[in-house]
Order: structure tokens, then C-alpha cells, then sequence
């Protein structure tokens, strides 16, 4: 496959190095750029657009990548973006990851404005309040994406969601739906209940329980699912700012859930309550 641009052969390029330097929050803030890592990324970023334009602006690849991958580079060229065949250890400059995939695509920030989140009237949210490890923070947005929720918002408190981790993490689903971010909390949950959106606290000390609020029908409207930082959980001031603090039960023995699995389960309560008289969306087609 003939490459697109001159091989890049030096990590030195300037392509290349201001590539590299989107692994720093200060450089992606002061760009408005980040990394996506991969073809599952990849592929996601070259099919995305917001108001600005097409999201994926470049892509680096070795010719290998490209060979196994022709149909992810066609679509990032129809996109307008920029391919450059890269040596391996370009590649691996630019990259976050231990063992780089051959593709790693320069993208635009697409994060939505909070207010139109708001005016979208959203009947499920993820709201990531002092959230901080990126791992964690992306596939909350992950779940929050395969639990149909409308938003993710991240507070001015949590973790860059275009950190390289995060951006792993949610598995592509970063370019799914709306995410909001910098929202201090108070804003957020006063803009989210204005909409008519029930706000819940996730919290494995709530004094509400949430099968018994499934069983009680409480949770077919709208909601908004707080969820905390995993090691220290929602503070007082936090969880006072909400209509309920539920608990997800433990059954076994387990000391506890991971954030990333206690989201997990509560999106998915609220997404059954909420589906129930239509039917839940099945990713086969069966």
C-alpha cells in the first residue's frame, strides 16, 4: 500500500513530536487535541464529526497497520484527516501503550456543552463527581454508553476524559454519546434536576436499597446516577445535593463493588425500570 505523505523516519518530525506531546493534560488543553489509540478507536474517531468538523484530524500508521487495517485508513482519509505511513518506532514514540496496535490517531476535543446536554432532556445520566482515575472514569462511560445512557458528565473535580487511559478504556465508546465536562458538581446537579431529572447518589453506605427502589417502581423516570471517587466515595456535601443515596446490595461475602462494576449495575436497574414497557435494545438484532 503506497503510503499517503512521505514516511515519517524520524521521531524527531515535528508531526511527530507534537503528536506526542497530547499524552500531557496541559498540551491536549492548550491544543484542544488528544490521542486515540488503536483500531477500535481509531475506526470510531474517523466515523465521528461535531459542529467544528471531522473529529480524527490525523492518523499515523505503519504499513503494516495499514495493510490489515485499509478499510479503517480509507475511512480516516475520507474524513479529511491527515495519514502518514510511520516507521514502528514512531509508532511507538507517540504511544501510550506498552505494545502499540500500528495506529494512533491525532483527534479533536468533542466534548458537549452542559447546557445542551440540559436541553436535550436526558432520561439517563452518568455523573462523574471527583472521579480521578482515568481507567475507571472511561468505562463508566463505557457502561453509562452500553446502558443507553443519554450523557456522561464529568465534574471539575474528576479526571481529564481525554486522558489516554480513559480514552482506552471506554473502548470507543468516548465517540458515542454527549460528555460534558468541568461541571462543578452544584451546577451540574442543579441544571441536571431543573430538567426534571431525579438525582441519585451511588454509595455502597446509602440508606436506600436498590432492589427494594426497583421493586417500589421508583426508577422508571428520569436519572441521574452519581458516582464517586472509588477509594474515598461521595462526600457528605455531595450526597446532601441528592434526592436519595442507594446502595447496591451485596448478597455474597464480597467486601464491596468497584465503581466501574457498582455503575454497571445501577445504569442497568435504571435502564430496565425505564425500558419496561417497551423492551430493552438488543445489540444482536434478535
Amino acid at each position: 500500500m503506497p503510503p499517503a505523505t512521505p514516511e515519517l523516519i524520524s521521531p524527531r518530525s515535528p508531526r511527530v513530536l507534537a503528536a506526542r506531546r497530547l499524552a500531557k493534560r496541559n498540551f491536549r488543553g492548550k491544543d484542544r487535541l488528544f490521542l486515540a489509540e488503536g483500531p477500535q478507536a481509531v475506526r470510531e474517531a474517523a466515523g465521528h464529526s461535531t459542529g467544528a468538523g471531522a473529529t480524527l484530524v490525523e492518523l499515523f500508521t505503519t504499513l503494516d497497520a495499514a495493510e490489515r487495517h485499509a478499510d479503517i485508513v480509507g475511512a480516516a482519509r475520507e474524513a479529511g484527516a491527515r495519514v502518514h505511513l510511520a516507521a514502528e518506532q514512531v509508532i511507538a514514540d507517540i504511544s501510550t501503550t506498552v505494545t502499540p496496535q500500528g495506529l494512533v490517531g491525532v483527534c479533536r476535543f468533542l466534548d458537549t456543552p452542559f447546557e445542551e446536554v440540559l436541553a436535550a432532556r436526558p432520561r439517563l445520566v452518568a455523573l462523574l463527581a471527583n472521579v480521578r482515575d482515568p481507567g475507571n472514569a472511561g468505562t463508566v462511560l463505557r457502561c453509562a454508553d452500553a446502558a443507553g445512557a443519554e450523557a456522561v458528565v464529568l465534574t471539575d473535580a474528576s479526571v481529564d476524559v481525554y486522558n489516554p487511559k480513559a480514552v482506552r478504556a471506554s473502548v470507543g465508546s468516548l465517540f458515542h454519546l454527549p460528555v460534558a465536562v468541568g461541571v462543578p458538581v452544584e451546577q451540574a446537579v442543579d441544571g441536571l434536576r431543573g430538567a426534571g431529572v431525579r438525582i441519585l447518589a451511588a454509595d455502597g453506605a446509602g440508606d436506600r436499597d436498590l432492589d427494594d427502589e426497583l421493586d417500589k417502581g421508583t426508577m422508571g423516570g428520569p436519572t441521574a446516577w452519581v458516582f464517586g471517587n472509588e477509594a474515598w466515595g461521595l462526600p457528605e456535601e455531595t450526597r446532601a445535593l441528592t434526592d436519595a443515596v442507594v446502595r447496591v446490595p451485596i448478597h455474597g461475602k464480597a467486601e464491596s463493588l468497584n465503581l466501574a462494576t457498582a455503575a454497571a449495575v445501577c445504569l442497568y436497574a435504571s435502564a430496565r425500570a425505564q425500558r419496561a414497557s417497551g423492551g430493552c435494545r438488543s445489540v444482536t438484532g434478535n
